[in-house]
């Protein structure tokens, strides 16, 4: 039997992206985010149009997009509620986000160069997409209040243990993405971690707690 409860969330479950950006001092910032699909060589990404990145995107025309395990929870989910963008969309602070110029720092995380754009990459993440802002597409009705970035994947970097042997492929059996299922952090199919966004957003989720690890 069905029922049309009137959901106010439709955040059925996407991979966690880290997006590495260049503020306009040509410091680094770094967002989670949890809107992104792919297409061949592209990917869209969806953001809010209040965040750091979004300026960032707009601005300079390039991020990374890398590409967390469930096993790096930890660090994604200490910057889940901070904000490169000095001051705080009024917003955010109700949700209780705090600004932070250095996420890396913050997040325990590495920054590593990368070949063809000026972002950073998460040197702890297992697969790294260097990307360049192709277009972009206001979003949200009635009025739009995110935009649809569409960029081009230039540079593929994946570790080497998750390629398998002689392809071009990554082996699905050993790629364990971290995956945010309606603000909470799943990962082989079960919950993983505590989430701070999903306390921030007030997300009615009784009795939902950790899995023990296997």
């Amino acid at each position: 039997m069905h029922v049309v409860p009137g959901l106010k969330v439709l955040y059925f479950g996407t991979p966690v992206v880290l997006i590495s950006s260049r503020n306009a001092d040509g410091t680094a910032n770094l967002a989670p985010m949890s809107s992104a699909w792919w297409l061949g060589r592209s990917a869209m990404l969806g953001l809010g149009d209040s965040g750091q990145t979004t300026a960032n995107l707009r601005r300079e025309g390039e991020c990374v997009l890398n590409l967390p395990s469930s096993a790096m929870v930890d660090a994604v989910d200490r910057i889940a509620l901070t904000t490169g963008r000095s001051p705080v969309p009024a917003h955010k602070a109700e949700q209780g986000y705090r600004y932070e110029p250095d996420k890396f720092a913050l997040a325990g995380l590495t920054a590593q160069p990368s070949d063809l754009v000026a972002p950073p990459r998460v040197a702890q993440c297992p697969i790294q997409l260097e990307c360049r802002v192709a277009a972009a597409h206001p979003f949200g009705q009635p009025d739009a209040h995110a935009t649809a970035f569409e960029v081009e994947v230039l540079r593929a970097h994946v570790e080497e243990e998750l390629v398998i042997p002689g392809t071009s492929y990554v082996d699905p059996l050993s790629w364990d993405p971290l995956i945010m299922k309606f603000c909470e952090f799943f990962g082989g199919g079960r919950n993983v971690h505590p989430s701070r966004l999903a306390e921030g957003w007030r997300m009615p989720h009784p009795g939902l707690s950790v899995a023990p690890a296997s």
